[in-house]
């Protein structure tokens, strides 16, 4: 599957059991994330040294309550430590990604 035009596309693959295959690792790490899965969404960008990777990474930190980690994470990918709700970053990361 190809990967989603756009936002509102990618939340309409989160009835789905488990995401494209073909997506890259973030973009699959966000929709686990969108599905409660914490763990398997952090082992796909656990280890890849991308700056969305890194991104991503830091985001679960932040969602874990890691602030240590994820602030490290955000230097990583050259991101300011996000302020705002999760909400609001997780869905500026899947923008980010589809961009």
């Amino acid at each position: 599957m190809a990967l989603p035009k756009d936002f509102d596309g990618f939340k309409g693959t989160l009835h789905q059991n488990e995401p494209p295959q073909s997506w890259p690792n973030p973009l699959k790490s966000l929709w686990l994330d969108a599905k409660d899965d914490w763990e398997a969404a952090h082992d796909l960008v656990d280890g890849l040294e991308t700056p969305m990777a890194n991104w991503v990474h830091a985001y679960l930190h932040r969602k874990e309550g890691d602030e240590w980690n994820a602030d490290y994470w955000y230097r990583q990918a050259g991101q300011p430590y996000f302020e705002g709700p999760l909400e609001e970053e997780w869905t500026q990361l899947v923008h980010a990604v589809l961009n």
